[in-house]
């Protein structure tokens, strides 16, 4: 297969040129010299957050030096050989090996991998140096350069995937043994250029042939990558976050089997999703509230529940197989996962369930994670639920009391349960504990809703009495008109 050099790079030309020095019947160009001065490979691996690449490759130390001039006899014999291909690569250079410095080794390899040269050799000549245990670092970086430029070659001039997965097969029996960040650069080339679908067929492809670049390494979770994952990442980190969830689900159901560390990304993609939608609908009731939108319809309010059951069904088939996967490892995170997407569509009973699993798991919940279930749950009226958060954190010592029994009243506001809220704030000035203004004005403003109700008249004077009491407010003026008697009757309290 012949492919194009890496950008950059000068082309190296031999001719047989009788105006030239002959070197053993091979003749050198006399421009030959000058360029191999000057050349430069200026090949960079692309830089991608938190994963581990190979460093960015300077030939000039391989390239440029004031020997040039002294290459010998036996660099311009491999290379006339090589090219002639009569004889196997790994004959001609055993060869002619006690002739061959270490650099003029690097020569040869790097002038097959120039454009209009057969990949056959670079690779034929480093699967030699490998098995000669003659890849010391230099040439290792080299090789890699060179791989790499192929890569963004191909990618750039539009090849089948089927080339580049290929190519990938053809550098892994050499030796090369393309890893994580080699494959990662094809993922990363694809997506930069705009080719979504071409990246999601590579990393199909390289699943179904194998062992090529899918490694996973590291005891930390986000160590622990692979290719569904990295390019699910990539459509999350692009805002394409069901892109990211249905990539993972296909390789999923199709058999290819991604890594856990993917559905922890698919699941992360559904939380943004999760929030990005819960924002969406808060605005929109906002809108309705204000007369700014009509109303809606049975039929979109269908929509609405259906596409968060869909939410919520993917965030719970992918918890299921993350965990089949990872086991204890992803544990934490998944149910880290499902506690963010039950928090953000407001289910307290259900995210008061993954707080105590994502606990079970190993992973210590904040007293911030605490508070905000149990708003929810107390907006939901959830008693049972309320008590055993309530419970929990006295026991834990989780945050500040007063914290939590803020979250507590504001929930009960938030629901719309006045008759709780005022019973907690009671508490809070029975505990010493002094609320802010706008707290204790918007219980006293929903418990004038209450005052029909039995008893509703008592617990809102009580409220305003202990409130003038500690100076929270202002004395009150209660008054009732008598219709009946065109009566008036008014009390300070």
């Amino acid at each position: 297969m012949a492919l194009p050099s890496p950008a950059g790079s000068s082309f190296i030309r031999f001719s047989s040129s009788s105006s030239s020095r002959s070197r053993g019947g091979f003749s050198c160009a006399a421009p030959f010299v000058h360029r191999v001065r000057s050349l430069r490979f200026p090949v960079r691996l692309t830089d991608v957050p938190r994963l581990k690449a190979p460093r960015a490759v300077r030939l000039d130390r391989v390239l440029t030096s004031d020997t040039t001039d002294d290459l010998g006899d036996g660099f311009f014999e491999a290379v006339e050989e090589l090219e002639r291909m009569v004889r196997d690569p790994s004959d001609v250079l055993g060869d002619l090996v006690e002739r061959l410095s270490a650099r003029e080794l690097q020569l040869v390899l790097l002038y097959f991998s120039q454009e209009g040269k057969d990949t056959y050799c670079a690779l034929e000549v480093f699967d030699w140096l490998r098995k000669e245990n003659r890849v010391d670092a230099e040439t290792m970086e080299l090789m890699v350069s060179i791989a790499c430029g192929w890569i963004d070659r191909l990618v750039g001039e539009d090849h089948a995937v089927e080339d580049l997965v290929g190519l990938l097969n053809e550098i892994d029996c050499v030796g090369l043994e393309p890893g994580f960040s080699m494959v990662e650069k094809v993922i990363s080339s694809y997506w930069d250029r705009g080719k979504e679908e071409e990246a999601v067929l590579f990393v199909k492809n390289v699943l179904r042939r194998g062992g090529i670049g899918n490694h996973v390494t590291g005891d930390e979770l986000e160590d622990q990558r692979g290719l569904v994952g990295y390019l699910a990442w990539k459509m999350m980190a692009d805002g394409r976050c069901m892109s990211a969830v249905k990539l993972v689900t296909e390789c999923r159901e199709c058999g290819l089997k991604p890594e856990a560390y993917s559905y922890v990304v698919a699941l992360t993609a559904l939380v943004k999703e999760q929030k990005e939608f819960s924002r969406s609908l808060r605005r929109l009731r906002g809108s309705i509230k204000t007369g700014a939108v009509a109303e809606l319809d049975e039929e979109a309010q269908s929509l609405i529940e259906q596409y968060q059951e869909d939410l919520m069904s993917d965030a719970i088939r992918l918890s299921s197989w993350a965990i089949q996967e990872g086991g204890s490892t992803v544990a934490g995170a998944v149910h880290e996962r499902l506690l963010a997407m039950y928090t953000c569509a407001g289910c307290g009973l259900q995210a008061e369930q993954q707080l105590w699993e994502m606990k079970l798991s190993g992973r210590q919940p904040d007293s911030e994670l605490y508070n905000i279930v149990l708003a929810i749950c107390a907006s939901q009226n959830e008693e049972g639920a309320v008590g055993r958060l309530l419970a929990s954190m006295e026991v834990a010592a989780a945050g500040p009391r007063k914290k939590t029994l803020l979250w507590l009243l504001r929930g009960y506001l938030k629901g719309g349960y006045y008759a709780k809220a005022a019973e907690t704030l009671v508490e809070m000035l029975d505990s010493g504990m002094r609320p802010g203004y706008l707290d204790s004005a918007a219980v006293l403003q929903g418990l004038r809703t209450t005052l029909q109700e039995d008893s509703g008249v008592d617990r809102y004077l009580n409220l305003c009495k202990r409130l003038s009491d500690m100076d929270l407010i202002g004395p009150c003026l209660v008054y009732l008109r008598i219709g009946k008697y065109k009566l008036w009757v008014m009390k300070m309290v």
